[in-house]
């Protein structure tokens, strides 16, 4: 490019993304949320509590639904986005896996209401489920 400056080549947020609120990604595929393979736990009911959850945070955080993130054999899973401002301050998705308590659902809504990664350290007990994406999500991640 003739003619540019480095101040031409600043880094900005682009669109929405400025703005995006801090996202949980819900897996409801095959094995996660499937009351057949984990009748222990009340599927619609942790859905149900997130959203809730969501919707009392102002717009901190959101909540949406997913066919299959992957990793069935530590089902439930659920990724904590971060959110624009998060990501701008280090955040990155954050993998969690064997989300089917109370315990772990409270963790995960009171992480996302106080900003998520990036923003808020999450509560140690919840590092415990802490996992690796597969293989694929984590080179996107890199990108």
């Amino acid at each position: 490019m003739t003619g540019a400056t480095p101040q031409s080549f600043r880094r900005t947020a682009i669109g929405a993304a400025a703005s995006r609120p801090c996202t949980l990604v819900v897996c409801r595929g095959c094995c996660c949320g499937n009351p057949r393979k984990y009748p222990g736990t009340d599927h619609d009911w942790q859905l149900d509590r997130l959203r809730a959850g969501a919707d009392a945070s102002g717009g901190r955080f959101v909540v949406r639904t997913t066919d299959c993130l992957g990793p069935c054999d530590q089902a439930n899973v659920i990724v904590v986005q971060p959110s624009g401002a998060g990501r701008r301050a280090g955040g990155r998705p954050t993998w969690i896996g064997f989300a089917m308590d109370d315990d772990c659902t409270d963790e995960v809504l009171r992480w996302a209401a106080a900003g998520g990664p990036g923003i808020a350290e999450p509560p140690v007990t919840l590092e415990l489920q802490f996992i690796r994406p597969p293989s694929e999500a984590r080179s996107r991640t890199r990108r």
